[in-house]
């Protein structure tokens, strides 16, 4: 048996912990530079708000619907997700942690009635940390993710699904005629391991509800979309295909790229954005034990504004695979340079290292002295970096490349929505006063 603890509408809700006031109104929180809804409130997706929208688009409705948006915090969210995480741990024996807010726990040997303790594990998140969520319990991970889509469907939407349904979802409790109902009457797209891809194809067979879909031959699944689709068919059967992972798996590549506040012109600004991407991916790197064999580099004008058009890219080995900070940005910026041309706005720009290896795979040097002072190993001093950077937060300590003002004013983020830093900055810590 499994079971997903998902947070609902989760950024919306890390934020209605410290502003109260925002409970029971429209709340969308908006993607990086504010350009996008990345997360909506039930009452913003009741006024047609979709995920993705245009911030330009929706603007209207703070006047008209009293909309509030709000600049991304990922810091504090990334906080909250550790403390719901580690009270959803109490549900079961196993678990692994599938998204900022998605969490599947193991419940094989857990005793007792199982919908009883994942209620209380429930009201434990809403009344220690406020987040709200709903549980899904099946016994295989694609049916706990569709049994905890319809926990939260069934009580954000009275009357969509069975109302003992809402909130925590058990799908083994139900009879055989009731789980037919239920998938009879859900989206086929509502089905995790289905994207909108082959799920617009299912819809032109004519297969639109997840009954439709478990009921095809699994020869049919198998011949027409490959043994993928065809596991997650098994599993809407019940039949257990997908294991808990302890550890996700290792990323084949680390890219960290961002879009501008405002349009970047000269050089001097372009080489502190890139260095402080490269630092931010280097990090990346070294927490998941791995070193880069090269890194690509690219910037770009916006294809939204008028004016000449720039877009390159360049890819720049290193001689050996490293997750030196100082040997990454020193590649990178030889890749600037490469691809730099003056004139133009950029509007973004970015790194993605490539050819990842464990660092366990270390390439032996028959003449290391020529090597040069740059390419010794430098994995106490890096390691030393994260751990003081960690500690009292980033850009503690950071390369001179990188710039002293965070790009504030001219490469960095357009925040203006964005609420304190609640749980991770002391100055920012609420107080309470009699």
């Amino acid at each position: 048996m499994y079971a997903l603890v998902d947070g609902n509408n989760f950024y919306v809700s890390c934020e209605r912990v410290f502003r109260p006031s925002l409970n029971g109104r429209p709340v969308v929180v908006l993607s990086n530079n504010d350009g996008c809804a990345i997360a909506r409130s039930n009452e913003a997706k009741e006024l047609g708000i979709k995920m993705g929208a245009p911030w330009f688009q929706i603007r209207h409705l703070e006047e008209q619907a009293g909309l509030v948006a709000l600049s991304a915090n990922f810091a504090l969210y990334g906080d909250m997700s550790d403390r719901m995480m580690s009270l959803a741990a109490g549900l079961g024996p196993t678990q692994e942690i599938y998204s900022i807010d998605e969490s599947f726990i193991g419940l094989q040997g857990v005793r007792g009635d199982l919908v009883e303790r994942a209620w209380k594990i429930r009201a434990r998140i809403q009344q220690w940390i406020g987040i709200p969520c709903g549980i899904g319990i099946a016994p295989t991970k694609t049916l706990a993710k569709l049994a905890n889509h319809i926990a939260k469907t069934a009580e954000r939407k009275p009357g969509s699904y069975p109302a003992e349904l809402a909130s925590v979802c058990d799908l083994s409790r139900l009879a055989a005629s009731q789980i037919h109902d239920i998938l009879t009457i859900t989206d086929v797209g509502e089905v995790w391991g289905i994207g909108r891809q082959i799920g617009t194809q299912l819809t032109e067979r004519g297969i639109r509800s997840v009954q439709d879909f478990v009921s095809l031959p699994c020869s049919v699944v198998r011949g027409t979309w490959g043994v993928v689709l065809e596991r997650t068919w098994r599993e809407l059967r019940g039949e257990p295909c997908i294991e808990l992972s302890d550890m996700p798996a290792a990323k084949k590549q680390i890219a960290c790229t961002r879009s501008f506040g405002q349009p970047v012109a000269s050089f001097a600004d372009l080489s502190e954005a890139i260095s402080e991407f490269t630092t931010r991916a280097a990090e990346k790197l070294r927490k998941q034990a791995h070193l880069a064999g090269q890194i690509l580099v690219f910037a770009r004008t916006s294809p939204f504004r008028d004016g000449p058009r720039f877009s390159k890219s360049v890819v720049v080995p290193l001689v050996r695979p490293s997750a030196d900070t100082l040997v990454l940005v020193n590649a990178a910026l030889t890749g600037l340079r490469r691809i730099y041309a003056p004139g133009f706005q950029l509007a973004k720009a970015g790194v993605m290292l490539l050819d990842l290896v464990p660092d366990t795979c270390v390439q032996a040097e028959l003449n290391w002295d020529t090597l040069g002072r740059d390419q010794r190993d430098r994995g106490k001093l890096m390691q030393a970096l994260d751990q003081v950077n960690d500690r009292f937060g980033k850009r503690t300590l950071l390369l001179g490349s990188s710039g002293l003002t965070q790009g504030s004013d001219t490469w960095g983020m357009r925040q203006v929505r964005r609420t304190p830093c609640y749980t991770t900055r002391w100055d920012d810590v609420p107080t309470a006063r009699a």
